[in-house]
């Protein structure tokens, strides 16, 4: 099995983390994976994306052109990738911050308020981690078991009291 990702919004959404994170996971889990952040220069508020592959197999190349996933954080993004989802692919997508519908009727789409989810549960920039719980729920791709394992790994043991806030929205997300 081989999930092929991408993930996409502004600077400060947390979009390298989510990829991270779920990178982590299927290395844990001994999954072949690959993480290819990619930012513009702003930084914070500028677009950032990330393509993450999860695979049994050997991955030859870590460049996605055709996505079997899109996780929309904002318009940009939905408008940049939408087009480039396989046919039979999914798209999930943040409709707090995105109004319009996904145009096309051959993907299965998914829209999640994760923004508004986020402040309800007091961690307004955890929309990306509702979403990555959504992903869990839909694709299979990565087990939900041990979450708190793949936390570890990517939350400094200095930040620690982010473990419990994390997997709250990430369990947000995947009952939603």
């Amino acid at each position: 099995m081989t999930n092929k990702l991408i993930i996409a919004g502004f600077g400060g959404q947390g979009v390298l983390f989510a990829g991270k994170f779920l990178a982590y996971k299927g290395l844990l889990e001994n999954r072949q994976v690959s993480w290819l952040p990619s930012y513009g220069p702003e930084m914070r508020g500028g677009t950032a994306n990330c393509s993450v592959i999860l695979s049994d197999d050997p991955i030859g190349s870590p460049i996605i052109s055709k996505p079997d996933v899109l996780i929309a954080m904002n318009l940009p993004s939905l408008d940049k990738y939408e087009d480039e989802v396989v046919s039979g692919g999914m798209i999930i997508v943040d409709s707090t911050l995105i109004e319009r519908k996904v145009k096309r009727s051959d993907v299965k789409v998914f829209y999640v308020p994760a923004t508004k989810m986020a402040q309800e549960i007091n961690a307004p920039t955890l929309a990306n981690m509702i979403l990555v719980g959504k992903f869990i729920k839909e694709t299979g791709a990565v087990g939900y078991e041990n979450l708190e394992d793949t936390l570890k790994k990517i939350i400094s043991a200095r930040h620690q009291d982010l473990y419990s806030i994390n997997l709250n929205a990430i369990n947000k997300g995947y009952n939603f």
